[in-house]
């Protein structure tokens, strides 16, 4: 496994380092650029706040194409009778807290640390980072936030505090722009994804449709 320079702003090339366990690198910091070329790279990091910093790409990804979300009887009548509104990028600061202050069922605490967050702003700010919001009776009630590179939207992390918000959200996301995105790019399995039509791929599938995609590239 690779130890990052903080100086220099490289990483090892994920389609022929496998690496341990999907961890490719450690250490190097959390700066707009390096967090920007590493998912570029469909590298991400995820640590413990207090720890070195972990650098990821797992083998396989876990990700959904568009055409494949799947919408049960009971989501559809939801978003037919409209519980919920939507908007996107008009509060990321307030997704983005929300996200790292959520309790989480079987997590202790939070990965998201506030030096992680800052830099999540600022991609923001950049129009590099994007936010669904989720709204009820005025209310925010969930949402989610991430990255999007050329044709692809690499999901970072999403919050509810309703039931079915953040599923909500997603669906409306996925059909709205099922058009202009190939791939969501949902890193790490969870059954609420899986739920909607997320699957795994082999990671040399996912790094291809990524570099195909990336219209910065």
């Amino acid at each position: 496994m690779f130890r990052l320079d903080e100086n220099e702003i490289s990483f090892p090339d994920p389609e022929i380092y496998d690496g341990h366990e999907g961890v490719i690198a450690f250490g190097g910091d959390l700066s707009v650029e390096r967090i920007w070329f590493a998912y570029q790279l469909g590298i991400f990091p995820w640590y413990n706040p207090g720890e070195e910093i972990l650098w990821w790409c797992p083998d396989p990804r876990f990700v959904l194409y568009p055409d494949k979300l799947k919408v049960s009887k009971s989501m559809r009548k939801i978003m037919n009778r409209k519980v919920f509104t939507f908007s996107e990028n008009q509060h990321f600061r307030e997704v983005i807290k929300n996200c790292q202050e959520i309790s989480r069922r079987g997590q202790d605490g939070t990965w998201l640390s506030d030096e992680l967050m800052q830099t999540f702003i600022q991609l923001h700010e950049y129009g590099l980072a994007k936010s669904l919001e989720v709204w009820q009776d005025g209310e925010l009630v969930g949402g989610f936030y991430g990255i999007r590179i050329g044709r692809v939207f690499c999901g970072e992390s999403m919050f509810s505090k309703v039931s079915n918000a953040s599923k909500a959200g997603f669906i409306h996301f996925v059909e709205t722009h099922k058009d202009s995105l190939q791939l969501i790019d949902c890193q790490s399995h969870t059954e609420h994804l899986e739920s909607l039509g997320a699957t795994m791929i082999p990671k040399k599938e996912f790094l291809k449709v990524l570099y195909e995609n990336n219209e910065r590239r």
